[in-house]
């Protein structure tokens, strides 16, 4: 690559063998440069602040802080905005995962994922987008905000949207990127991208993966389709 920097990535996982053979993957990319290996959550925070990386592959599993504090800690530091967390997961019905989305993570993969769809996950986690394994996500949000219904109703949580704005959180919702919303509602992929940017400004969402589990909170989209 040429005139592009790399994708930073930091890797969090206490298994060093599991880091080890993430780090001979993604250091075979030119594109993807490691910045940082953490044992822990808390040294994922530390490191996360040192080393500013665009991705965390973030484990929950892990000692003295887990991945899901250390994503929420990540989310709310000051100047760390930025920084994107893909959660990894060994399982597909983890209720954990739920959690991790809602303190700012940007996606979850499970760590059977092969290699390829590994870096196409922190391709597009690093361009600003979400990603949730598609095998599990519809199963897994309906499952916890089931039990987990907002207190205030979806319809007073939704009132500030236009109408066209419920219909594209309503497509997000269903794991579907802004050139696909754009085709479904007939618009430019432009409008649908600031229709997206909009929605997250009116509800306080910090990214995509926090709109796709509102959707689901507030009703918008169906839990049992």
């Amino acid at each position: 690559m040429t005139g592009t920097l790399p994708i930073k990535v930091l890797l969090a996982d206490d298994e060093r063998l599991v880091r080890s053979g993430f780090k001979v993957l993604l250091d075979l990319e030119d594109d993807i440069a490691v910045v940082g290996e953490a044992t822990n959550g808390a040294e994922a925070v530390e490191l996360a602040r040192a080393t500013r990386p665009d991705v965390v592959l973030m484990d929950i599993r892990m000692p003295r802080l887990d991945g899901i504090r250390a994503t929420g800690q990540i989310a709310e530091t000051n100047g760390l905005e930025q920084v994107k967390v893909l959660i990894l997961t060994t399982y597909d019905t983890d209720d954990n995962v739920f959690e991790a989305l809602q303190a700012g993570a940007s996606g979850f993969l499970l760590k059977d994922a092969g290699p390829a769809e590994l870096l196409h996950a922190i391709r597009v986690i690093a361009a600003g987008d979400a990603l949730l394994a598609p095998r599990v996500t519809r199963r897994l949000i309906s499952q916890f905000t089931a039990r987990r219904r907002a207190a205030k109703s979806g319809e007073d949580r939704l009132a500030v949207l236009t109408e066209r704005e419920r219909e594209v959180l309503a497509q997000v919702g269903q794991g579907m990127s802004n050139e696909e919303i754009s085709a479904a509602l007939f618009l430019s992929p432009a409008t649908a991208r600031t229709h997206v940017s909009r929605i997250m400004g009116k509800l306080g969402a910090r990214d995509r993966a926090q709109l796709v589990v509102i959707a689901y909170q507030t009703g918008l989209c169906d839990s049992h389709e």
